[in-house]
């Protein structure tokens, strides 16, 4: 029998509603306030309930779906700190555009606003990183409550996916008793036929269906774009970070060799990795733009970028020193996508349906001169960044791992030094891997769990290039790895402490440098791996990766790659291979401004 308590019903209601709107992956964290929410799913068939020790942690395996599956995910919290735990992935998930949902159960509102254990302000917690809120009311059994709550769900399912996608939150009172009841009733018993059959719903279809919206570009301004673009002699396309990579990065690719523009490709663009529909991907940008020589050879007079703000520093300052030309933005996102004010154009608008109207409309140019400029820039500073004298570095080790990982996997990239080692060092390929990371809000917190939330949303095994600190920020999250659908293989860069503050110039600050940025913890990982009975392997050269990675790569289940490296003798590689690299571009640069460049014709035309 079904339990027939007004919490039960409510519960069961709104799961079975948002299982019709498309949601299969629920995350628990253990509370007494959400069992009714927590029982509700468990009779739900459609919805996989998975358990986590805390919040956070759920939080961010839920945003992890999202991201790799582009459906929300829900999280059900108890009432309280609970709540507040969930938080940094909410911020991540908003400033991402990622899709999420948020089912936080509460008090009874006469508790609220009191002294009543565990009731803390719950509607609003989240601020402005919602799409939608809705502090729902206390469960009510009639036609016109159910049919609501319904609607809610659905609302809140269209309202996650977007256009612009996000986390969504439904806040959800219940009085005691909260157990469910098969015997006990607190429903009305004079249930009209309307009730019951707002109750049932109609079989596996929601209440109501909202399809995504995708903003297009206006005629006008579409033509404005293509007048741009035809009167460039120097164009370049930058491929920012987006949050549908494998939708978007195709599109991308192309119009890039439709057009003939050189294309600047974050690791995040979806653009970096995959068929390149001959197109001219420039993947070393972020080494050689940080020489001003190098960059008043590239100075561009049309800029075309989609999605957020690219990854690169130094690609940054290229364009802003590039403001006096025109510069357009292409997305169609919620945020303001562009922090440095040199947009004169700025479409809000779907990224690919854009670049696709512009395909029917832009012909290639007259001349690849421009483009072949980029190209010979680009292979010879990755061929001297790739050869530099100095220490190993962590740059060849993303660069091993790009290479490495096949294209039935995921790629998931931390923040702060890997993603930049990825875009500075990462190669393209043909074939590869689409490339996730949290570069919303580019925390370090919940990283493993998001990659862990990636590989059951895509259906993938997952490679997670990562370093010390931000294994050791989400240690509870390696529990997910217990998944069936969760195979992660770790390839943790530990150079015991936070390396990436040897890059900035308070390292010569020391005292107090080592012991207030740096901070090295001095912990032997591998103890953590054991714990978790996750395989280990410690490698301390690139010939080591190597032989890892292959037999990592090879064999099946999840498993550690520890790679030691040091945090000084890191800091001089990376100097090194840039110093190669920019001197190597700025050399090709000037043979192809003599004439020596190969100035072939091109065979692209438009597709």
């Amino acid at each position: 029998m079904s339990p027939t308590d007004r919490n039960s019903i409510w519960a069961g209601a709104l799961m079975r509603e948002l299982a019709r709107s498309g949601v299969r992956e629920l995350c628990v964290a253990p509370g007494s306030r959400s069992t009714p929410l927590v029982m509700a799913a468990a009779r739900e068939e459609a919805l996989r309930v998975r358990v986590f020790l805390d919040e956070r942690s759920a939080a961010f395996f839920a945003l992890g779906v999202g991201k790799g599956s582009g459906v929300p995910a829900a999280v059900v919290t108890t009432s309280g700190t609970a709540v507040a735990n969930l938080l940094p992935a909410v911020v991540e998930a908003g400033q991402s555009e990622t899709p999420l949902l948020l089912l936080t159960a509460d008090r009874p509102h006469h508790l609220r606003d009191s002294d009543a254990n565990q009731a803390i302000p719950q509607p609003g917690i989240f601020g402005g990183f919602t799409r939608a809120t809705w502090d729902l009311p206390q469960p009510r059994v009639d036609a016109a409550s159910l049919r609501h709550l319904r609607a809610v769900a659905d609302r809140a399912v269209a309202a996650s996916l977007g256009a612009p996608g996000g986390p969504v939150h439904l806040n959800l009172p219940f009085r005691k008793p909260l157990e469910p009841s098969e015997e006990r009733s607190d429903v009305p018993s004079d249930l009209e036929d309307e009730d019951a059959v707002a109750l049932r719903g109609r079989g596996s279809q929601p209440l109501v269906r909202i399809p995504r919206r995708r903003g297009s570009a206006p005629g006008e301004e579409l033509e404005r774009l293509v007048e741009l673009i035809e009167s460039a002699d120097r164009p370049v396309l930058v491929a920012g970070v987006v949050s549908e990579p494998d939708r978007v990065g195709p599109a991308v690719t192309r119009f890039a060799a439709a057009s003939g523009m050189p294309l600047l490709t974050d690791p995040l663009s979806g653009a970096r990795l995959g068929p390149s529909y001959g197109s001219a991907r420039i993947t070393s940008h972020d080494l050689f733009l940080r020489s001003l020589e190098v960059r008043e050879f590239l100075r561009p007079d049309l800029i075309l970028r989609v999605g957020a703000a690219p990854t690169s520093a130094s690609t940054l300052g290229w364009m802003d020193e590039a403001r006096d030309a025109p510069q357009v933005v292409v997305d169609d996102g919620g945020r303001w996508k562009d922090h440095q004010n040199t947009a004169s154009l700025y479409l809000n608008s779907d990224i690919s349906g854009t670049l696709e109207a512009l395909l029917g409309a832009v012909g290639p140019p007259a001349s690849f001169r421009w483009r072949h400029r980029w190209e010979e820039a680009d292979r010879a500073a990755s061929a001297a960044a790739e050869g530099a004298p100095g220490p190993w570095h962590e740059g060849q080790v993303a660069a091993a791992v790009v290479r490495r990982v096949t294209p039935a996997d995921a790629l998931f990239v931390s923040s702060s030094m890997p993603i930049r080692d990825v875009d500075a060092f990462g190669a393209p390929r043909e074939a590869g891997p689409v490339i996730f990371g949290n570069r919303g809000a580019s925390g370090i917190d919940g990283i493993v769990s998001t990659a862990a939330g990636v590989a059951a949303g895509t259906g993938r095994r997952t490679v997670v290039l990562l370093g010390d600190l931000a294994f050791l920020h989400d240690a509870n999250g390696l529990l997910a790895v217990r998944e069936d659908d969760v195979e992660l293989v770790f390839v943790l860069v530990n150079n015991d402490g936070g390396g990436i503050f040897h890059m900035l110039p308070i390292r010569e600050h020391d005292p107090p440098f080592t012991e207030l940025f740096a901070t090295p913890h001095g912990l032997d990982l591998s103890h953590l791996a054991d714990l978790h009975r996750l395989p280990h392997t410690r490698v301390e050269s690139g010939e080591e990766l190597e032989q890892a990675l292959t037999a990592g790569l090879a064999d099946s289940g999840s498993r550690v790659i520890e790679v030691r490296t040091d945090r000084e003798e890191n800091r001089l590689g990376h100097r090194a291979a840039v110093a190669a690299s920019t001197a190597a571009a700025l050399q090709a640069l000037r043979a192809h401004e003599a004439g020596k460049g190969t100035d072939h014709d091109s065979t692209e035309r438009r597709l």
